[in-house]
């Protein structure tokens, strides 16, 4: 009986060894690239260049900033590449121009349309995205305070008033 097992064995360990590996588990291929979103509609009347960096006079005199408008679109945050221009004036300014060792304060704003607390939060992203482009341009991020006053001071009660509502305001800090 022993003489038998033993063969029996050898053919059962053969067969188990002789199946087909398993395939080694592959990474799945990623999706193709999505495209880009492309941007919410506008709103009725809105100009979606538009909105405001607002420099105090005593900045714009010390710099030579003569043409201080950049603009934020309607529920926009975002700095445009053709504001580098001044924001590059500014950080030159204040780190080896005529305002070299100030500091600046960046408070941002929104209009009132939209809810109380998150006009605020876009108020402190504008003010923060601006900072970002400043400090990209070479002035030192402790140089530069944000904070943001959301729909607080807005005026504005059609698109060209709502427009100088969504703005930044460039002062000189304490």
């Amino acid at each position: 009986m022993r003489s038998l097992l033993l063969p029996l064995g050898s053919l059962i360990v053969l067969a188990a060894c002789g199946s087909e590996p398993k395939p080694v588990a592959q990474a799945p291929t990623p999706p193709p690239a999505a495209a880009t979103t492309p941007p919410p509609p506008e709103k009725a009347g809105d100009v979606p260049t538009r909105s405001n960096i607002n420099i105090s006079d005593d900045i714009r005199k010390a710099c030579g900033i003569t043409d201080a408008d950049a603009y934020f679109a309607y529920d926009s945050a975002n700095v445009r590449p053709q504001d580098q221009a001044i924001l590059q004036k500014l950080a030159n300014c204040f780190s080896t121009g005529p305002l070299k060792g100030r500091t600046m304060r960046l408070v941002g704003h929104a209009d009132p349309r939209g809810d109380e607390e998150y006009n605020m939060v876009l108020g402190g992203r504008r003010a923060d995205n601006v900072k970002g482009a400043i400090v990209n341009a070479g002035l030192s991020s402790s140089k530069i305070a944000t904070t943001s006053r959301g729909e607080m001071d807005a005026t504005g009660t059609d698109e060209p008033g709502w427009e100088k509502d969504r703005r930044v305001d460039v002062m000189l800090g304490s």
